[in-house]
């Protein structure tokens, strides 16, 4: 009599899919609705300064979020490849995936964030003189690191997705 029951490995290797697959959709979800719905809208509505205060806590408060989901999804590799099995070529490329994007989250949380938020607090203003072009420079940065990070984390995403699916046929 056959058990209906799935393998503890392939069970395994769905809820490590699910775990991450969750830390990522809340990272890039985020990401997404910051800077496509939320910035546009409060710079464009709130004046200034008052914009770039509430602006500056709202990013400080998600860059932990951002870097506890990427501790969350490198947790979750590590978990892959200490499960055992063979690993391929998409394994691999995933790994790489979630390592790059969790090394963007750092460093917009550790480095770009506060760099912005300490020349906004000193009275920068984009473009204006030297503080403000170098908030501009940041600014900019950010914002493509942050584009480039949504494709990275479409790309883990779409990747652990490939994993559970394998984990379950």
């Amino acid at each position: 009599m056959q058990s209906s029951r799935v393998p503890p490995s392939r069970a395994v290797v769905a809820g490590i899919a699910a775990v991450q697959l969750l830390a990522l959709a809340v990272w890039a979800g985020g990401l997404l609705a910051l800077g496509a719905v939320v910035a546009p809208i409060v710079f464009r509505v709130v004046p200034a300064p008052t914009s770039a205060d509430a602006m500056t806590l709202v990013f400080r408060r998600f860059d932990v979020v951002a870097i506890t989901c990427a501790a969350i999804a490198l947790i979750a590799e590590a978990a892959f490849a200490l499960r055992g099995g063979r690993v391929t070529r998409v394994d691999l490329l995933r790994g790489l995936c979630v390592v790059v994007a969790a090394a963007v989250a750092i460093a917009v949380g550790a480095w770009l964030s506060p760099g912005i938020a300490d020349l906004h607090r000193g009275g920068a203003i984009r473009g204006v003189g030297d503080a403000g072009a170098a908030l501009d420079r940041l600014h900019h940065l950010a914002e493509g690191l942050s584009k480039a990070e949504i494709l990275v984390l479409f790309a883990s995403f779409v990747l652990s997705v490939a994993k559970a699916s394998r984990s379950t046929h």
